[in-house]
């Protein structure tokens, strides 16, 4: 079960950092202007 959960987890993160490159990407790297 540990394993299941680090994997789900880790699954999370890979999601949340693709998120951010593909954010960076659709707003010239820039949130704020």
């Amino acid at each position: 079960m540990s394993n299941r959960s680090e994997f789900g987890f880790a699954l999370l993160i890979v999601l949340f950092i693709l998120l951010i490159i593909t954010g960076c990407i659709c707003f010239g790297g820039g949130f704020d202007s």
